[in-house]
């Protein structure tokens, strides 16, 4: 497996899990990025709980599942935007209106759509769950 893009492959091995019934994942490699996202995905109910694990010299990052996830990905290339422009994105990767979240990269930290549109800032789209 090429490890290009760790986001990218963490999220398809979360949404590979969840379509056959899984309870748990495992995500390797353990990087701050992901922590985030998954964090996100925890606060808006899309995972259980997530927990690293060390093994020895090596760690990863055991995911618990709850079955809520239809789809999960990342958005390339990583579409800057300002605060007008929401709504776009919003119909671009989510299937309905207020169903699912936009993952924004912004200067106040990694925040859902909704967030950084209640706070006033654009950002950088990185990802998608709904």
């Amino acid at each position: 497996m090429a490890l290009n893009d760790l986001l990218s492959n963490m999220l398809s091995s979360i949404w590979n899990h969840e379509k056959v019934g899984k309870n748990t994942c495992i995500v390797k490699p353990v990087f701050k990025l992901g922590n985030a996202v998954l964090k996100l995905m925890k606060d808006n109910g899309y995972i259980k709980d997530f927990e690293i694990k060390e093994q020895g010299a090596r760690a990863y990052v055991l995911v618990h599942l709850i079955g809520r996830i239809n789809k999960c990905g990342v958005i390339k290339p990583r579409f800057s935007f300002g605060t007008s422009e929401f709504e776009k994105y919003e119909k671009r990767f989510l299937p309905s209106k207020d169903f699912g979240i936009v993952i924004v990269s912004t200067s106040k930290g990694l925040l859902t759509h909704n967030e950084a549109k209640e706070k006033g800032t654009g950002g950088k789209a990185i990802a998608y769950v709904y």
